[in-house]
């Protein structure tokens, strides 16, 4: 069985430093699911989130499963971030996000594996957001990121000094705010949590 480890094969996208630095992500394949609202507070976050999880791990079985067996641990989660005027998007105010949440996917997964996995797990586990999830291609391109130590709600300071690095290269964001979850919140201590923050950008005068 081939093994595919999306961490040790993308390094430069799944780990950061606390000082900002720019990155080319290239197009990636994701499972994906929307939605809107305040990830503390809205029932369709976390409905949301299960529903992800659930088809990931349904993919994962899946790969074993075929007549050259993949073994592909499941990603971290990730989200993307954003108001309808980007210019407007503040962390302090998260009631009026709209998000996208996503893990990434190896080459191994078509459009086939990812249909099959998501009736698999609407089948077994009965969550009305399974439906939901998709499996599409993303495009960030260039970006800046940063890693963020501590809890989710002290993430400001961060993203203010991302914002202030992007400035001082000649570059102006681009795109959606885009965050990957390193730990898990249920299991780790706030002060713990690794979260990598990062923002495609463009050149301040295209």
């Amino acid at each position: 069985m081939t093994t595919v480890d999306l961490r040790r094969e993308l390094p430069q996208l799944y780990r950061a430093a606390v000082a900002p630095a720019l990155v080319d992500v290239p197009p990636l394949d994701y499972l994906m699911i929307d939605g809107a609202g305040d990830p503390n507070t809205a029932p369709e976050y976390a409905e949301a989130v299960q529903a992800l999880y659930s088809v990931a791990y349904t993919v994962r079985f899946g790969l074993k499963r075929l007549p050259d067996p993949v073994d592909a641990p499941v990603m971290p989660l990730e989200g993307l971030w954003w108001v309808p005027d980007m210019s407007t998007f503040s962390v302090e105010d998260k009631s009026r996000w709209n998000w996208t949440l996503m893990i990434v996917q190896s080459a191994q997964v078509s459009a086939d594996v990812a249909d099959a996995a998501r009736e698999t797990a609407a089948r077994k586990k009965g969550l009305p957001a399974t439906g939901r999830v998709r499996l599409e291609r993303f495009a960030e391109g260039r970006a800046a990121q940063v890693l963020h130590r501590g809890p989710y709600s002290a993430e400001g300071p961060t993203v203010a000094a991302l914002h202030r690095f992007i400035a001082d290269q000649g570059l102006t964001l681009s795109g959606r705010h885009h965050e990957i979850y390193l730990g898990d919140p249920h299991r780790t201590a706030p002060e713990r949590l690794r979260t990598i923050i990062r923002q495609p950008v463009a050149r301040a005068d295209a």
